[in-house]
């Protein structure tokens, strides 16, 4: 079969399309037909060595297909399952095998591309805004990248929990997408003191919650943006990771709450993932959460998809197409 792997870090161009054998199914384990894998910044830092992998390695966590074979001892899925997961690395490739509780069925109706676009982004939007903080009605949350994978579908989330979203993004596209999705307010923030314009918003108070996913060159102005005792949740670098920091510098801001939080710790336990999945998933499927898909690549071209995600001019979710 095809996969795409890394033989060392790099950048895109260290993707490489390799034929490998098929991976077989052992005790309580599925193999699925990939029809579709995400494309996630966590792909590219494993691509550029800043999260490490023994290689070589086929990159991909997430994707969406259907059992073509179950292991011994599986019990609850069956051949012709239509599943998707967000933990199986080696989901760039024609086939993957994963955990049978690891593997999410997905409603007959909706599309693969749409669950295989959803699974991590779409969890990773679910424990934001209902695990990491329990938004509701009294809360004004500042959601920085409005426009990209993930955060369209927290706009989506924290405005459907009756939080107020104020958006920071830099373009007009991304700006009237961000309204389109329910943001209240939008900020561009490569234009503006992006904290003077939050306190402007918010009568002088700041925000409950900053949703960090830019890192270096925003996380500054988080601290700001928060009022006394709120929280940053940093869940992305895409500018590059942010330097140490001296707890210090959370109590002069007002007591703050700092989050680096992941999805491998919100979905660790079968059932909590099962819950998460299966609420983007149903929400999807009855309309109530727009998913976009920005592009579909042929698994050859991962290396364009990469460099297209890291160029900051994507809107939404890259899939690669085994």
């Amino acid at each position: 079969m095809r996969a795409v792997q890394i033989s060392e870090p790099g950048g895109p161009d260290a993707l490489r399309a390799v034929d490998v054998d098929e991976p077989r199914p052992g005790e309580g384990e599925v193999a699925v037909a990939v029809r579709a894998a995400g494309v996630n910044f966590v792909d590219t830092y494993q691509r550029s060595g800043a999260y490490t992998l023994p290689l070589p390695a086929t990159l991909g966590l997430e994707g969406a297909g259907e059992v073509v074979e179950v292991g011994p001892g599986v019990t609850h899925r069956a051949v012709g399952d239509r599943v998707a997961w967000a933990d199986a690395l080696g989901s760039y490739a024609d086939r993957v095998v994963l955990r049978e509780e690891r593997a999410v069925v997905v409603p007959d109706d909706l599309d693969l591309d749409l669950a295989a676009a959803l699974m991590l982004q779409g969890m990773t939007a679910h424990y934001l805004a209902y695990s990491t903080k329990h938004l509701g009605r009294d809360d004004t949350v500042l959601v920085y990248a409005p426009a990209g994978g993930v955060g369209q579908l927290l706009v989506q989330l924290a405005t459907y929990r009756g939080a107020r979203v104020l958006a920071a993004t830099s373009t007009d596209a991304k700006e009237r997408r961000a309204r389109e999705l329910g943001a209240a307010e939008v900020i561009r923030y490569r234009d503006v003191d992006v904290a003077a314009a939050v306190a402007e918003l918010t009568d002088g108070e700041g925000v409950d919650v900053v949703y960090d996913s830019v890192g270096a060159a925003t996380f500054d102005d988080s601290l700001r943006c928060c009022k006394p005792r709120g929280l940053v949740a940093l869940y992305g670098q895409s500018s590059g990771p942010v330097p140490p920091v001296d707890p210090q510098v959370l109590n002069r801001a007002g007591s703050l709450f700092l989050t680096r939080p992941s999805l491998a710790h919100y979905a660790a336990e079968a059932d909590e993932l099962h819950w998460r999945a299966t609420t983007v998933l149903e929400l999807a499927h009855h309309g109530k959460l727009d998913v976009a898909i920005h592009d579909r690549y042929p698994l050859e071209e991962a290396a364009r998809a990469h460099a297209d995600l890291e160029s900051g001019t994507t809107s939404g979710k890259l899939l690669l197409r085994p």
